[in-house]
Protein backbone atom coordinates (compact mmCIF):
# COMPACT_ATOMS: atom_id res chain seq x y z
CA UNK A 1 0.00 0.00 0.00
CA UNK A 2 1.19 3.50 -0.70
CA UNK A 3 1.28 4.57 2.98
CA UNK A 4 3.71 1.74 3.80
CA UNK A 5 1.20 -0.36 5.78
CA UNK A 6 0.35 -3.89 4.78
CA UNK A 7 -3.30 -4.85 4.40
CA UNK A 8 -3.07 -6.81 7.67
CA UNK A 9 -1.62 -3.82 9.51
CA UNK A 10 -4.31 -1.55 8.16
CA UNK A 11 -6.99 -4.01 9.27
CA UNK A 12 -5.53 -4.07 12.79
CA UNK A 13 -5.80 -0.30 13.17
CA UNK A 14 -9.08 0.75 14.80
CA UNK A 15 -10.00 4.27 15.99
CA UNK A 16 -6.36 5.31 15.67
CA UNK A 17 -5.06 2.46 17.87
CA UNK A 18 -2.70 -0.01 16.22
CA UNK A 19 -2.88 -3.53 17.63
CA UNK A 20 0.29 -5.45 18.45
CA UNK A 21 1.55 -7.70 15.62
CA UNK A 22 0.67 -11.38 15.85
CA UNK A 23 3.21 -13.36 17.90
CA UNK A 24 5.73 -15.39 15.95
CA UNK A 25 5.21 -19.13 16.01
CA UNK A 26 7.85 -21.85 16.03
CA UNK A 27 7.28 -22.48 12.33
CA UNK A 28 8.09 -18.82 11.56
CA UNK A 29 11.64 -19.28 12.86
CA UNK A 30 12.56 -22.10 10.48
CA UNK A 31 14.97 -21.46 7.62
CA UNK A 32 15.16 -23.27 4.27
CA UNK A 33 17.96 -25.87 4.29
CA UNK A 34 18.27 -28.15 1.25
CA UNK A 35 21.30 -29.82 2.85
CA UNK A 36 22.69 -32.02 4.35
CA UNK A 37 21.75 -35.10 2.36
CA UNK A 38 20.27 -37.76 4.65
CA UNK A 39 21.91 -41.24 4.53
CA UNK A 40 18.54 -42.64 3.38
CA UNK A 41 18.82 -40.56 0.19
CA UNK A 42 22.45 -41.46 -0.31
CA UNK A 43 21.64 -45.15 -0.06
CA UNK A 44 18.55 -45.14 -2.28
CA UNK A 45 19.21 -42.34 -4.77
CA UNK A 46 16.12 -40.32 -3.81
CA UNK A 47 15.55 -36.71 -2.72
CA UNK A 48 13.78 -36.52 0.64
CA UNK A 49 16.29 -34.38 2.57
CA UNK A 50 16.25 -30.81 3.79
CA UNK A 51 13.85 -28.64 5.75
CA UNK A 52 11.25 -26.56 3.91
CA UNK A 53 9.53 -23.92 6.10
CA UNK A 54 5.84 -23.13 5.76
CA UNK A 55 6.51 -19.85 3.94
CA UNK A 56 7.98 -21.90 1.08
CA UNK A 57 4.94 -24.20 0.97
CA UNK A 58 2.29 -21.59 0.20
CA UNK A 59 -0.39 -22.85 -2.20
CA UNK A 60 -3.03 -20.15 -1.86
CA UNK A 61 -5.22 -22.47 0.19
CA UNK A 62 -7.11 -21.01 3.17
CA UNK A 63 -5.23 -23.37 5.51
CA UNK A 64 -1.73 -22.29 4.43
CA UNK A 65 -1.38 -20.40 7.72
CA UNK A 66 -1.70 -23.67 9.66
CA UNK A 67 0.93 -25.66 7.72
CA UNK A 68 4.08 -26.42 9.74
CA UNK A 69 7.01 -27.41 7.48
CA UNK A 70 8.45 -30.26 5.46
CA UNK A 71 11.08 -32.37 7.18
CA UNK A 72 11.39 -36.06 6.33
CA UNK A 73 10.57 -38.44 9.16
CA UNK A 74 13.56 -40.39 10.48
CA UNK A 75 13.19 -43.87 8.93
CA UNK A 76 14.01 -45.52 12.25
CA UNK A 77 11.23 -43.56 13.98
CA UNK A 78 8.57 -44.63 11.48
CA UNK A 79 9.73 -48.25 11.48
CA UNK A 80 9.72 -48.34 15.28
CA UNK A 81 6.27 -46.73 15.44
CA UNK A 82 4.83 -49.25 12.99
CA UNK A 83 6.29 -51.92 15.25
CA UNK A 84 4.59 -50.37 18.29
CA UNK A 85 1.34 -50.17 16.32
CA UNK A 86 1.51 -53.89 15.53
CA UNK A 87 1.99 -54.56 19.25
CA UNK A 88 -1.42 -52.95 19.89
CA UNK A 89 -2.94 -55.97 18.13
CA UNK A 90 -4.86 -54.18 15.36
CA UNK A 91 -8.24 -55.81 14.64
CA UNK A 92 -7.15 -56.75 11.09
CA UNK A 93 -3.97 -58.19 9.56
CA UNK A 94 -1.53 -55.63 8.19
CA UNK A 95 -2.25 -56.87 4.65
CA UNK A 96 -5.78 -55.43 4.99
CA UNK A 97 -4.66 -51.89 5.86
CA UNK A 98 -4.22 -48.89 3.59
CA UNK A 99 -1.38 -46.73 4.92
CA UNK A 100 -2.01 -43.02 4.27
CA UNK A 101 0.65 -40.34 4.78
CA UNK A 102 -1.21 -37.06 5.38
CA UNK A 103 1.07 -34.24 4.23
CA UNK A 104 3.46 -36.57 2.43
CA UNK A 105 5.92 -33.86 1.36
CA UNK A 106 8.78 -35.42 -0.62
CA UNK A 107 7.50 -38.89 0.21
CA UNK A 108 10.01 -40.41 2.62
CA UNK A 109 7.22 -41.83 4.78
CA UNK A 110 5.62 -43.44 1.73
CA UNK A 111 8.85 -45.12 0.71
CA UNK A 112 9.51 -46.53 4.18
CA UNK A 113 5.90 -47.72 4.60
CA UNK A 114 5.95 -49.49 1.23
CA UNK A 115 8.53 -51.91 2.64
CA UNK A 116 5.74 -53.39 4.77
CA UNK A 117 2.98 -55.68 3.54
CA UNK A 118 0.22 -53.06 3.58
CA UNK A 119 -2.64 -53.51 1.14
CA UNK A 120 -1.44 -50.26 -0.43
CA UNK A 121 0.29 -47.01 0.54
CA UNK A 122 -1.05 -43.56 -0.34
CA UNK A 123 0.30 -40.05 0.14
CA UNK A 124 -1.71 -36.83 0.23
CA UNK A 125 0.17 -33.63 -0.55
CA UNK A 126 -1.31 -30.24 -1.43
CA UNK A 127 1.86 -28.45 -2.53
CA UNK A 128 2.56 -29.06 -6.24
CA UNK A 129 6.35 -28.84 -5.97
CA UNK A 130 6.48 -31.28 -3.07
CA UNK A 131 4.07 -33.65 -4.84
CA UNK A 132 6.21 -33.57 -8.00
CA UNK A 133 9.35 -34.47 -6.04
CA UNK A 134 7.46 -37.23 -4.22
CA UNK A 135 6.31 -38.78 -7.52
CA UNK A 136 9.89 -38.74 -8.83
CA UNK A 137 11.09 -40.40 -5.64
CA UNK A 138 8.42 -43.09 -5.86
CA UNK A 139 9.42 -43.90 -9.44
CA UNK A 140 13.13 -44.12 -8.52
CA UNK A 141 12.27 -46.26 -5.50
CA UNK A 142 10.14 -48.70 -7.48
CA UNK A 143 12.67 -48.91 -10.31
CA UNK A 144 15.56 -49.63 -7.93
CA UNK A 145 13.58 -52.38 -6.23
CA UNK A 146 12.46 -53.93 -9.51
CA UNK A 147 16.10 -54.10 -10.65
CA UNK A 148 17.22 -55.81 -7.41
CA UNK A 149 16.29 -59.51 -7.42
CA UNK A 150 16.96 -59.70 -3.67
CA UNK A 151 14.63 -56.81 -2.77
CA UNK A 152 11.38 -57.56 -1.00
CA UNK A 153 8.12 -56.85 -2.82
CA UNK A 154 6.85 -53.32 -2.26
CA UNK A 155 3.28 -52.40 -1.39
CA UNK A 156 1.57 -50.45 -4.22
CA UNK A 157 2.15 -46.68 -3.86
CA UNK A 158 -0.12 -43.80 -4.94
CA UNK A 159 0.31 -40.05 -4.55
CA UNK A 160 -2.68 -37.70 -4.48
CA UNK A 161 -2.10 -33.98 -5.00
CA UNK A 162 -5.03 -32.55 -3.08
CA UNK A 163 -6.36 -31.15 0.18
CA UNK A 164 -6.38 -33.82 2.90
CA UNK A 165 -9.74 -32.45 4.08
CA UNK A 166 -11.27 -33.32 0.70
CA UNK A 167 -9.67 -36.75 0.34
CA UNK A 168 -12.14 -39.64 0.46
CA UNK A 169 -10.77 -42.12 2.96
CA UNK A 170 -10.88 -45.73 1.73
CA UNK A 171 -13.36 -48.44 2.69
CA UNK A 172 -10.50 -50.67 3.82
CA UNK A 173 -9.03 -50.72 7.31
CA UNK A 174 -6.87 -47.59 7.40
CA UNK A 175 -3.66 -46.49 9.11
CA UNK A 176 -3.18 -42.70 8.96
CA UNK A 177 0.31 -41.27 9.45
CA UNK A 178 0.94 -37.65 10.47
CA UNK A 179 4.37 -36.13 11.04
CA UNK A 180 2.77 -33.00 12.55
CA UNK A 181 1.92 -31.60 9.10
CA UNK A 182 -0.42 -28.89 10.36
CA UNK A 183 -1.61 -27.15 13.49
CA UNK A 184 -4.69 -27.75 15.67
CA UNK A 185 -7.35 -25.99 13.54
CA UNK A 186 -6.77 -28.32 10.58
CA UNK A 187 -6.27 -31.40 12.77
CA UNK A 188 -9.70 -30.78 14.32
CA UNK A 189 -11.24 -30.67 10.84
CA UNK A 190 -9.47 -33.90 9.87
CA UNK A 191 -10.82 -35.65 12.97
CA UNK A 192 -14.35 -34.53 12.10
CA UNK A 193 -13.91 -35.89 8.57
CA UNK A 194 -12.72 -39.24 9.97
CA UNK A 195 -15.76 -39.40 12.23
CA UNK A 196 -18.07 -38.64 9.32
CA UNK A 197 -16.59 -41.33 7.08
CA UNK A 198 -15.96 -44.01 9.74
CA UNK A 199 -18.97 -43.46 12.01
CA UNK A 200 -20.36 -46.91 11.20
CA UNK A 201 -16.93 -48.59 11.21
CA UNK A 202 -15.35 -48.08 14.64
CA UNK A 203 -12.09 -49.95 15.04
CA UNK A 204 -11.17 -49.78 11.34
CA UNK A 205 -8.97 -46.66 11.49
CA UNK A 206 -5.78 -46.13 13.48
CA UNK A 207 -3.62 -43.02 13.56
CA UNK A 208 0.17 -42.74 13.97
CA UNK A 209 1.29 -39.28 15.10
CA UNK A 210 4.98 -38.29 15.14
CA UNK A 211 6.08 -35.05 16.84
CA UNK A 212 2.70 -35.13 18.53
CA UNK A 213 2.47 -31.44 19.41
CA UNK A 214 -1.32 -31.41 19.11
CA UNK A 215 -1.99 -34.76 20.79
CA UNK A 216 -4.24 -32.95 23.29
CA UNK A 217 -6.63 -32.20 20.40
CA UNK A 218 -7.08 -35.93 19.79
CA UNK A 219 -7.15 -36.74 23.50
CA UNK A 220 -10.11 -34.41 23.94
CA UNK A 221 -12.06 -36.10 21.15
CA UNK A 222 -14.15 -38.91 22.72
CA UNK A 223 -14.23 -40.86 19.46
CA UNK A 224 -10.49 -41.67 19.66
CA UNK A 225 -8.72 -43.94 22.14
CA UNK A 226 -5.02 -43.41 22.86
CA UNK A 227 -3.10 -46.69 22.61
CA UNK A 228 0.47 -45.43 22.91
CA UNK A 229 2.36 -42.26 23.90
CA UNK A 230 6.13 -42.34 24.30
CA UNK A 231 9.33 -40.70 23.14
CA UNK A 232 10.64 -43.04 20.46
CA UNK A 233 14.44 -42.96 19.94
CA UNK A 234 16.11 -42.62 16.55
CA UNK A 235 18.84 -44.93 15.38
CA UNK A 236 22.37 -43.51 15.89
CA UNK A 237 22.60 -42.94 12.12
CA UNK A 238 19.35 -40.99 12.01
CA UNK A 239 20.28 -39.00 15.11
CA UNK A 240 23.61 -37.97 13.57
CA UNK A 241 21.78 -36.83 10.43
CA UNK A 242 19.19 -34.99 12.54
CA UNK A 243 21.88 -33.15 14.52
CA UNK A 244 23.60 -32.07 11.30
CA UNK A 245 20.35 -30.76 9.82
CA UNK A 246 18.86 -29.12 12.91
CA UNK A 247 22.19 -27.48 13.82
CA UNK A 248 21.44 -25.12 10.93
CA UNK A 249 18.34 -23.91 12.78
CA UNK A 250 19.53 -21.57 15.52
CA UNK A 251 16.40 -21.88 17.67
CA UNK A 252 16.16 -25.69 17.50
CA UNK A 253 18.04 -28.70 18.77
CA UNK A 254 18.01 -32.48 18.31
CA UNK A 255 17.14 -34.73 21.25
CA UNK A 256 17.52 -37.98 19.33
CA UNK A 257 13.89 -38.95 19.75
CA UNK A 258 10.35 -37.94 18.80
CA UNK A 259 7.19 -37.86 20.89
CA UNK A 260 4.92 -40.37 19.18
CA UNK A 261 1.30 -41.34 19.76
CA UNK A 262 -1.02 -44.03 18.42
CA UNK A 263 -4.80 -43.70 18.42
CA UNK A 264 -7.70 -45.90 17.37
CA UNK A 265 -11.02 -44.55 16.17
CA UNK A 266 -13.46 -46.31 18.49
CA UNK A 267 -16.50 -44.11 17.99
CA UNK A 268 -18.45 -41.91 20.37
CA UNK A 269 -19.88 -44.88 22.28
CA UNK A 270 -16.74 -46.44 23.73
CA UNK A 271 -17.57 -50.14 23.54
CA UNK A 272 -15.33 -53.11 22.67
CA UNK A 273 -13.28 -52.63 19.53
CA UNK A 274 -14.67 -54.60 16.62
CA UNK A 275 -13.12 -58.06 16.33
CA UNK A 276 -12.87 -59.18 12.69
CA UNK A 277 -12.66 -62.81 13.80
CA UNK A 278 -16.08 -62.68 15.44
Amino acid sequence: MSNGKSIAEAAQSTHGLALAPAPRRARDLLKLTPFPIHPFDQMHGVDTSGLVPAKHLVTGHANDEHVTAYYGVAPSILRALIGHWRETLPPYPIESYTFIDVGAGKGRGLLVASEYSFRNVAGIELNHEMATIARQNVERWKRAHSEDPTAARLAPIELFEQDALEYDLPDTPTLLFLFHPFEAPVLKQLLRRIETQFAKRPGTLDLLYVNAECANVIDRNPAFTQLFLENVPMSPEDHAADIEAIARQREYGSTGDEECAIYRYTGRAKGPIFDSAA
